[in-house]
């Protein structure tokens, strides 16, 4: 969203809401191509075997509920007009994580042409939400030598490393804004209509067509139609350690 003029909750969730008006819907056309949906099969998540889902306790045998979901979105703004998002989220993968990852574009002239460098990899910022909270930055440096010759680099930021760990689940924060009246961290109703909108006709668009269920097995990062929806972009999902 664009920068509020104060940290008031009214103007803080009215550029939220500006944010997700200026979201181009998917049309049922696009779905197909534009969101994918999965569940899972049994496999190994940490060692740990896992059943399949419908085959869990209390899901029927031949259930379509979505355990796997990923999107790609475009937000039609003056910031952000031509800059894909690709979102996914899903159960019983290799490890729980929550982050945003920024790739940067690639710079319109590459200086190391002529030399052993034939491309270089994307930098990325990324913004690690849960469970290990802090900042990354990752990029590529010259290696020291007379040689032209690029590795990777990452510099890390945790918040644990500077701040401590303060056990807490997050409600604590929610639970003291209601007492004190601040909806800051709230959804206003006009965001969460604004938000369904946007799913509403892809969530339309799988109810009416059969899902080949499961689709990927516990314990990786979903099915390959999620690998497939990057690669027709000419890119690939970043690789999580």
């Amino acid at each position: 969203m664009e920068p509020p003029l104060s940290f008031d909750a009214d103007t803080l969730r009215s550029e939220k809401s500006k944010l997700l008006q200026a979201i181009v819907p998917i049309s049922e056309g696009d779905v197909h191509s534009d969101a994918v949906r999965g569940q899972y099969s049994e496999g190994t998540v940490k060692d740990k075997h896992v059943p399949d889902y419908r085959a869990e306790s209390k899901v029927s045998p031949d259930s379509n509920t979505e355990t796997f979901a990923a999107l790609k979105l475009m937000i039609d703004n003056w910031r952000w007009a031509g800059v894909p998002f690709y979102i996914r989220t899903g159960k019983v993968m290799p490890k729980r994580v929550s982050e945003i990852a920024i790739q940067f574009k690639r710079v319109p002239h590459l200086m190391f042409r002529q030399t052993a460098v034939e491309k270089l990899a994307p930098s990325f910022l990324v913004l690690h939400i849960q469970p290990d909270e802090g900042i990354s930055l990752q990029f590529e440096a010259k290696v020291p030598g007379p040689a032209i010759r690029m590795g990777a680099v990452e510099m890390d930021f945790h918040y644990a490393d500077y701040f401590g760990m303060t056990p807490s689940t997050g409600y604590e924060t929610l639970i003291y804004d209601c007492m004190i009246g601040d909806a800051t961290l709230f959804q206003r109703s006009d965001n969460v209509e604004v938000g369904w909108s946007v799913v509403q006709p892809i969530l339309d668009a799988w109810k009416g067509s059969p899902a080949n269920f499961p689709n990927y097995a516990a314990g990786t990062w979903g099915p390959q139609e999620a690998n497939d929806l990057l690669e027709r972009d000419g890119r690939h999902w970043r690789k999580i350690e």
